[in-house]
């Protein structure tokens, strides 16, 4: 089976896009260490990235991205190392089945996507990185098409309950 055939907006026209973006796309130039597969899928001038911290408390959240260049850089570090460290033959479909992107709001020309992480990916050594985090995007449609403007990501997955 595909795993592109796993989008679950195959019939929405404005989620669809979203989602072969933040899951197919992002996955993909990843697992590449090709970030010009990606580049263009962001709002440059408007984009900022939030680290969680995997942290519930919004306090101790920090923006660590503050430009599309910072992000940029860390994206291709990060790859490079999954990369030298992944067993090749089963990170493809590893990453792909940790993946669940299924709540996109779409207010207007704005929209808000929900990417949640939850599983292994088997590396070289015999251990395994454990994918346990969600990130929240935010979008922006410019000239008729979706483009991410930032982020707050590395947030725990699931989300502790608020205590009031």
């Amino acid at each position: 089976m595909d795993l592109y055939a796993l989008n679950p907006f195959a019939d929405d026209p404005h989620r669809h896009p979203i989602w072969e973006m933040l899951v197919a796309r992002d996955i993909e130039a990843f697992l590449a260490c090709d970030w010009t597969m990606v580049e263009s899928d962001f709002a440059a001038d408007r984009f900022l990235g939030i680290d969680g911290k995997a942290s519930g408390n919004p306090d101790d959240w920090c923006i660590t991205f503050p430009t599309l260049d910072s992000y940029r850089d860390s994206w291709l570090a990060g790859a490079e190392d999954f990369r030298k460290r992944a067993r090749v033959e089963t990170a493809k479909a590893s990453v792909f089945g940790a993946t669940r992107l299924t709540e996109i709001e779409i207010a207007g020309d704005r929209a808000l996507a929900h990417k949640k992480f939850d599983g292994l990916v088997p590396m070289r050594d015999g251990t395994a990185d454990v994918l346990n985090w969600q990130s929240i995007y935010t979008l922006t449609r410019v000239g008729g098409s979706w483009k991410l403007t930032g982020f707050i990501g590395y947030l725990p997955y699931p989300m502790p309950e608020v205590q009031t």
